[in-house]
């Protein structure tokens, strides 16, 4: 099997092309580079390209008639940052993907993982299922739930295939350090406590007033890893799971619910790493967050997650020499 990665030089498509390749399956990756790294792409079958350029996309089926599917993981993903841009993001995120599978159409594909966030459910509920209704709370995740209406009225019209994987947030590395969050200064929570820790600066946590059982957000973190292998079993599984409904969303998560002050205590036990917390308001675009109920895609993709939050920290400590070299 052979499989297109858009993004797939980024940190959760890289990922996921290890651990295709790890099950036999041959990754092929399409990027602008915008964020990722090239030194991902040198032992694959890779293009540089944005994902809208329809004779780059007829040249990489050209070369690979036998591509069995899409996953499709290349989007801009800051939340404040589409707040301050809008535009940038529907034109990219929204546009892109109207884009990409028109070409991908053309060119005979007919199934396509698309990566879609937590944060397009937007709920005030503490559990959420693929049942309830989506309330994106961002420009960014207004964006993906566009993606996910777009793909999916496509797929009534078409006849396409789409499992929209609703991620939970995915924090470590692959465990093998083969790959790993490759930017400088990350904004998400994990990659900002290790921030403070190696700054020795203080954490800033921006929301302290939320309705959960200590005042800080709620998420449901899951291991990067076990979120790439979700991704393996769905293209092994494609076609049961979309025999008699084309378009599918699952919630590809731990199950378990960790707020940001719990994830900073587990760090700092991880670590060894004392961090003080300097709290600020909510920014625009932050919800109080939830867990994700996970048993669909346990049932439809016979997977389960495997790892924990405490070996993510570990898993992304670990990857951090890795980095520096890379960044050098």
């Amino acid at each position: 099997m052979k499989v297109l990665i858009t993004g797939g030089a980024g940190y959760i498509g890289s990922t996921i092309a290890s651990a295709c390749a790890d099950e036999g399956i041959t990754p092929v990756i399409l990027d602008n580079l915008a964020t990722g790294r090239l030194e991902y792409l040198s032992h694959r079958a890779a293009y540089q390209g944005d994902i809208a350029d329809g004779a780059l996309i007829d040249r990489i089926w050209e070369d690979h008639p036998d591509l069995y599917s899409v996953i499709h993981c290349a989007a801009l993903s800051t939340v404040p940052e589409s707040t301050a841009d809008p535009i940038r993001y529907y034109r990219e995120n929204l546009g892109g993907t109207i884009s990409l599978t028109e070409h991908l159409l053309r060119n005979g594909c007919r199934r396509i993982l698309f990566a879609s966030p937590a944060s397009v459910y937007g709920s005030t509920a503490t559990t959420v299922t693929e049942r309830d209704g989506l309330d994106p709370a961002s420009p960014y995740a207004r964006t993906k739930a566009g993606c996910e209406a777009f793909l999916k009225d496509t797929s009534a019209a078409t006849g396409l295939a789409v499992i929209a994987m609703r991620y939970a947030n995915p924090i470590g590395t692959d465990p093998l350090l083969r790959t790993g969050l490759q930017i400088d200064k990350p904004t998400h929570l994990l990659g900002r406590l290790i921030s403070a820790a190696e700054d020795d600066t203080p954490f800033t946590l921006t929301g302290n007033d939320w309705p959960t059982r200590d005042g800080s957000g709620l998420r449901d973190f899951i291991h990067v890893w076990d979120l790439a292998t979700a991704h393996v079993r769905a293209l092994q599984r494609f076609d049961e799971v979309t025999a008699e409904i084309p378009f599918h969303a699952l919630n590809i998560s731990s199950g378990t619910g960790t707020t940001v002050r719990e994830l900073a205590q587990a760090f700092q036990g991880v670590t060894g790493h004392t961090i003080s917390l300097k709290e600020a308001p909510a920014r625009p675009g932050d919800v109080a967050g939830f867990t994700m109920d996970n048993g669909r895609a346990r049932r439809l993709l016979v997977w389960s997650p495997k790892l924990t939050v405490t070996e993510a920290i570990q898993h992304a400590m670990e990857w951090r020499p890795v980095r520096a070299r890379m960044l050098t």
